[in-house]
């Protein structure tokens, strides 16, 4: 039964919770078994607190058996990437260069909603340094490897994330999203990721980076992603950009007729080369909205590549955000990474502003794109999970291997990844669903509508099954 427990979504969870069936600490207990046990094999936390875990547990048990759940996930463990602020709890944001000691009294403003509906926060998710880089590796955390295959990477920066939820450690996860962060290791993992629109979920404290995040769920199914998000997506009076609250309750519309939607299937979406193993699978995934009734158009070319134009926006961001860090931080900080920090120097207001202008003309071309169509699905990445000690797949440089993702981030506009199959090797591949701007929910309807053609949560890798 214990591994059981282990895969239960938090809607069962809570729904057992309720039949007194389980116990929020029986389950806690659970999870932090398999966090530790699976922790050497895929290194998937910097940070597990077990106190503290059981704390939060026997308070949720003692509500449950009173009758008085408090919230929406009263029970229900979740971890948070170490890029958000956690009270109690170092956020080293994967670096050497942040220093650990400091008072660390506050929570950023997801984690608070968490907390006030009752969810268990019990650990902190590897990231890639500074969330910056497309695998999660280290000198502060070391390597975070894929259960799928230790020996492929689980994507960055939200890889510990994806890692955890994959090997059923838990079902929820809160990962963050400024270039495609939650969905690509969502994809190579084969587990479900949502990026917000922008604004969706407050974010705090102040980031040069806000305009192109979205902090957002990790988990096995839609339904735990869209309950998930119904709790983060409150208000917080600390980001004034955040978008009024609609009060909606994500989990509860989750149903919709595909009959009405106009779809463009891209698989190239501006001549991206995708592997033949993926461009098959998504291929097949773009039908099955076709079987479902959704009228689906091919698109070859959505936009132009935003490569440079992404480049340009991070320039002046990355100048502003390093611009304090001392020699001394910059000593300890991943070589590539001060790489891109020193050609960012020198970043002026007008190429900056220049730069966001051409975003507003890219983003209006995607406003035009959904008058004709309510949802674009593409490829998440062109390849699957490769070999650990790659900086990237043989035949690809930089971006190239993942150039469907960070178009969204420059346009503030809602993505998801859903498992759509597994390449002859057994690694997990995802399709993308992108909606228009404030359409969350749009988008969520549709992944849940291809889950039920083709669910994908019975699908669990060999290491993560043999832990008891």
């Amino acid at each position: 039964m214990q591994n059981g427990i282990a895969w239960l979504s938090a809607t069962a969870l809570r729904d057992a919770y309720h039949r007194k069936a389980l116990s929020p600490v029986e389950v806690t207990e659970t999870v932090l078994r398999r966090a530790e046990a699976l922790q050497s094999s895929i290194n998937a936390f910097c940070l597990i607190d077990p106190q503290a875990a059981l704390a939060q547990a026997r308070a949720s048990e003692a509500r449950w058996l009173r009758g008085e759940p408090q919230g929406l996930l009263d029970g229900v463990p979740v971890s948070i990437k170490d890029i958000i602020l956690t009270k109690g709890w170092p956020t080293l944001r994967g670096s050497k260069a942040v220093d650990p000691n400091q008072a660390w009294d506050e929570d950023g403003p997801a984690v608070a909603r968490l907390r006030e509906h009752g969810a268990v926060v019990f650990g902190k998710t590897t990231t890639s340094e500074f969330a910056s880089k497309p695998a999660t590796s280290t000198a502060l955390c070391g390597i975070t490897r894929n259960p799928w295959n230790p020996e492929r990477t689980p994507g960055g920066s939200s890889g510990g994330a994806g890692a955890a939820i994959a090997a059923g450690i838990a079902p929820l996860a809160l990962a963050t999203d400024a270039g495609g962060s939650i969905r690509m290791p969502s994809s190579l993992c084969g587990v479900f990721g949502f990026k917000p629109g922008g604004g969706r979920v407050p974010m705090y404290p102040p980031t040069p980076y806000a305009s192109l995040a979205g902090f957002g769920p990790m988990t096995r199914t839609v339904t735990d992603a869209a309950l998930m998000l119904s709790v983060i997506s409150q208000p917080d009076g600390r980001d004034w950009e955040a978008l009024p609250p609609d009060g909606m309750a994500y989990h509860e519309k989750l149903q919709a007729d595909p009959r009405t939607w106009r779809i463009a299937w891209s698989p190239t979406m501006h001549g991206a080369r995708v592997d033949a193993e993926v461009a098959a699978l998504t291929a097949a995934a773009a039908k099955v909205f076709t079987q479902l009734g959704a009228k689906v158009e091919l698109v070859e070319t959505v936009c132009e590549n935003d490569k440079d134009l992404l480049g340009r926006v991070m320039r002046g961001f990355t100048d502003f955000a390093f611009s304090s860090f001392t020699p001394e931080q910059l000593a300890v900080i991943d070589p590539e990474i001060v790489q891109r920090i020193e050609a960012s120097r020198g970043a002026t207001a007008i190429s900056h502003l220049d730069a966001e202008m051409q975003r507003a003309q890219f983003a209006r071309h995607m406003n035009d794109f959904h008058q004709h169509y309510d949802l674009l699905l593409t490829p998440v990445t062109a390849v699957a999970a490769f070999p650990i000690e790659q900086r990237a797949p043989e035949g690809y440089a930089g971006r190239d291997w993942y150039p469907f993702l960070s178009s969204f981030n420059l346009t503030r506009q809602p993505a998801a990844s859903v498992p759509c199959g597994f390449t002859r090797e057994g690694m997990p591949v995802g399709l993308q669903i992108v909606g228009p701007r404030h359409h969350d929910l749009r988008v969520l309807q549709a992944a849940y509508a291809f889950e039920q053609a083709a669910p994908w949560a019975a699908h669990r890798p060999a290491l993560a099954e043999a832990i008891d």
